[in-house]
């Protein structure tokens, strides 16, 4: 067997047993579990597994053709070249992923205070251009203003009888938002939340519109950035090219 053949074998095995190792760990599920197993139980935690299941199900099987008797250091048959550096960038993802305020979550965030009224909310998010304008009172996030969200508030205002200037010079944000009748819109999550874990939300949460990143992911701590729907596409690039 020549060199270039042992590289890519070994090349091969050690991204295959990082990735078990990996999701193992991560999700705590047993040692001896098959590979084939841990990938299906991981696609229902996992955007990267679950973008690339089939792929990863058939280099188990590969794996298994690599090798004699369970065998590592008796390789059989060789990977190509573009096999090898294909696992080797999932196994990248799944051991180093990019984190989403690194990669895609923007810092510059807006904030607002509970009282301003809703002419001076409607007025900050059209200065700004930013659609989602979390909203604090005494340091403590009390939701986010969104302007498709308003822009309805307003219109059930109007239909039951309210006046357009008395909506948005007596109005309050803070009134606007207890007014609502879900907040599944918008989540917290910690500073070193993963590109994988923010598509993951935004995947099983169809009705979300943000993602604040605080240091430890709690509301009673300024947004250290922000990420929108309108940057899913752009996260879901960075994993294809990382």
């Amino acid at each position: 067997m020549n060199n270039n053949t042992q590289s890519n074998a070994k090349r091969f095995l050690d991204a295959y047993n990082n990735i078990d190792y990996a999701l193992k760990t991560r999700y705590n599920f047993n040692r001896s579990m098959g590979f084939s197993d841990l990938i299906r139980k991981s696609v229902v935690l996992n955007y990267v597994v679950r973008k690339y299941e089939e792929v990863l199900i058939d280099y188990g099987r590969l794996r298994n053709a690599i090798i004699h008797n369970n065998n590592e250091d008796y390789v059989i048959a060789e990977p190509h070249d573009a096999v090898v550096e294909d696992i080797e960038h999932i196994e990248k993802l799944l051991t180093t992923p990019p984190k989403a305020l690194e990669s895609v979550g923007r810092r510059d965030v807006v904030t607002t205070s509970a009282d301003k009224s809703m002419r001076e909310v409607i007025e900050l998010i059209a200065s700004s251009n930013f659609s989602n304008i979390p909203v604090y009172k005494n340091n403590q996030l009390i939701g986010v203003a969104n302007g498709q969200k308003i822009i309805n508030s307003m219109g059930q205002f109007l239909l039951t009888g309210g006046k357009c200037s008395t909506f948005l010079d007596n109005v309050q944000i803070e009134d606007m938002l207890s007014s609502l009748q879900d907040s599944n819109y918008y989540i917290v999550r910690q500073a070193d939340c993963t590109i994988e874990e923010a598509l993951d939300e935004f995947n099983s949460n169809h009705k979300l519109l943000a993602i604040l990143f605080t240091k430890h992911g709690q509301t009673n701590e300024m947004p250290l950035g922000i990420m929108t729907g309108a940057n899913v596409v752009e996260a879901q690039k960075i994993i294809e090219n990382y």
